[in-house]
């Protein structure tokens, strides 16, 4: 990712002339919960009703998304949202979606995906693991999938604005903040750095 500057302003720049698209941009971070959760829900419950999942085939298809979410978590921040485009309309495309987070992190109303964002993808993501995935485990797997999404963005928001006492959250948030002030080509796991330590782009912390 190019490098500018950071801004230490709380203050939202504004990034769309058209105010539908400003609105849209900004999100508080309790929205994801109200969104998601009822769909969890829904997804659980068809898991026992539609699919007549047993516990324990239901606990393993919900593990197994939590796990592929941490992948994903990592494959789109790494390689999607840090992909930095050479035509100008492609760097205006990076700054929204993932830029504008960089040079003012510390903008809570751009901490968690907006709605107008997080539902395409996760819609898309749905159909395709639709595809691939065996028949009735769809519900169970997207139950743990979701859940490692919110996951992800409530720590993401907390870990920029949370001052913890635990020695596990204090090093994770070290962590993401190394990505922001030290060097952003690192340390692309945020609710967790496993995969950082396995794919090479974890940092040598002293």
């Amino acid at each position: 990712m190019k490098k500018n500057f950071i801004s230490n302003s709380s203050e939202s720049i504004r990034i769309f002339k058209n105010d539908l698209f400003e609105n849209l941009s900004k999100v508080h971070y309790l929205v994801p919960l109200i969104v998601y959760i009822p769909v969890i829900i829904f997804l659980g419950w068809k898991s026992f009703t539609d699919t007549q999942l047993n516990l324990l085939y239901f606990i393993g298809w919900a593990a197994l998304g939590l796990f592929v979410w941490t992948i994903t978590e990592y494959v789109l921040h790494r390689w999607v949202f840090h992909f930095y485009p050479k035509s100008k309309f492609g760097q205006r495309i990076h700054f929204i979606f993932h830029g504008v987070h960089h040079d003012y992190p510390n903008d809570a109303k751009r901490l968690v995906l907006p709605p107008s964002a997080s539902i395409p993808m996760a819609l898309a993501l749905y159909f395709f693991f639709l595809w691939i995935l065996p028949s009735g485990t769809i519900y169970a797997f997207y139950t743990g999938f979701l859940i490692g999404y919110l996951m992800y963005d409530m720590t993401h928001y907390a870990l920029h604005h949370a001052n913890f006492k635990s020695p596990f959250w204090k090093k994770l948030k070290q962590h993401h903040m190394l990505h922001h002030y030290s060097d952003s080509t690192k340390g692309y796991g945020v609710s967790s750095a496993l995969w950082d330590k396995i794919l090479g782009s974890d940092f040598i912390k002293k």
